[in-house]
């Protein structure tokens, strides 16, 4: 996923693309330009181009990508002005690394359309959201496992939580609203709240790939969200664990039970018996599957059915695009960007003349300004032949052999 450079590197790159001449590239109209940095970067950079541009509006905002030792590195610029043969722009205020493609983002051709379409199931319920998508399959939930069977599987989960604690309960969200403190953080976040010891502190990092706990930063942005002055932060979160281990709670961990973008409810387990080990790693992954299974389950018991949601097309304002993926936004206010998360999938069609790609793109970037929501979205396994065609609609030229790893899917 792209990830944006910090300061230090980002001035470090500026700097090396006017020392080293380093070549930034542009496609506009399936023409490819080299530029180059005329000058050190200062609140504007000044681009001078190997060929005629032609205008550009001011304002106009347009990508560049360049390569820094093997690295491909873009970003997006606003257009201040031209002037004999430069190119004034404001600096970017973000490069990004890390990319999932090797090739630049251009502006979308006039001749191509593009719809969107969810893909699988959407739902509209009276549940907490979040703003992340859970994705949960069948082969995710064991072989052992039949979804069909909810009192079963509910008895199995409750005998092996035994194993893990003292006591349990599983919460639906549907019969209780969230109101204790515990409560109310887990259905905002998303995360488990995790305390190994209440005689000791919150987690102050979280070693999941895809963050999933509710570490001691997160929690006391929580606290100051409810009115709990910063300098009485810490005075708080050590009162919170205090209380739990003086009404004899010394291991606590509270699971959301995850569907789709929706927090359905919760696991939690704790110790209360003196002497025995507290909770780990090892048993919050086991209760972390556990929940997985319940909203699967639920799902399959079609106890959403209720919820479900038409699947139509929409139209997003596409604002750039590459062979590997694109770049749309959406008017804030929409009632469709709810459900346009991180992670979820869509089915994207591609309208060319003579030509239509059906691709599943998968949304992996989100932000936002005043008045649109944008989504960067990676193209998954698209056919190579659809590959081959939409490479060279976009940049005007033939895949050759130094497109191999892109061609092998290695972007």
């Amino acid at each position: 996923m792209a990830v944006p450079v910090g300061r230090i590197e980002k001035e470090f790159l500026l700097k090396s693309l006017y020392d080293e001449k380093l070549s930034i590239i542009y496609v506009k109209d399936r023409s490819e330009y080299t530029l180059t940095l005329d000058k050190e970067a200062t609140s504007e950079i000044h681009l001078r181009h190997d060929k005629p541009l032609g205008k550009i509006k001011p304002h106009t905002k347009i990508s560049f990508l360049f390569n820094y030792r093997g690295q491909a590195i873009d970003f997006t610029v606003e257009v201040l002005s031209q002037k004999d043969g430069i190119l004034i722009c404001k600096t970017p205020e973000n490069l990004y690394k890390n990319l999932d493609r090797n090739y630049l983002r251009v502006d979308t051709p006039s001749d191509l359309k593009i719809l969107f379409t969810f893909r699988g199931d959407r739902y509209n319920l009276a549940f907490p959201k979040v703003s992340e998508y859970e994705r949960i399959r069948q082969e995710d939930l064991g072989q052992n496992v039949d979804p069909q069977n909810l009192s079963n599987l509910i008895k199995q989960i409750t005998l092996s939580l035994k194993n893990f604690a003292d006591g349990y309960k599983i919460v639906n969200f549907k019969d209780k609203k969230p109101d204790s403190t515990e409560e109310r953080i887990v259905s905002e976040t998303g995360k488990t709240l995790f305390i190994p010891s209440t005689a000791a502190f919150l987690p102050k990092s979280d070693p999941y790939p895809k963050k999933r706990l509710i570490t001691e930063d997160i929690f006391k942005r929580y606290l100051e969200s409810t009115g709990v002055g910063a300098a009485f932060l810490d005075d708080s979160c050590s009162r919170f664990l205090k209380n739990k281990f003086d009404d004899g709670f010394y291991s606590d961990a509270w699971v959301p039970i995850l569907f789709n973008e929706y927090v359905i409810g919760y696991i939690r387990i704790w110790i209360n018996k003196k002497g025995r080990l507290p909770f780990d790693f090892r048993v919050l992954d086991n209760i972390y599957q556990f929940s997985k299974i319940l909203a699967f389950s639920l799902k399959e018991n079609g106890y959403f059915e209720h919820g479900k949601m038409e699947n139509e097309a929409f139209e997003g304002s596409v604002l750039d695009i590459s062979a590997s993926g694109l770049l749309f936004a959406y008017p804030l206010g929409s009632s469709i960007i709810t459900t346009l998360l991180v992670d979820a999938d869509l089915t994207v069609t591609i309208e060319a003349p003579y030509r239509t790609i059906s691709v599943v793109t998968r949304i992996v970037r989100r932000f936002k300004d005043k008045s649109m929501y944008y989504y960067g979205c990676r193209f998954i396994n698209m056919a190579p032949e659809d590959l081959r065609f939409l490479f060279e609609h976009l940049y005007g030229r033939q895949i050759d052999s130094d497109d191999s790893a892109f061609l092998a899917g290695q972007v």
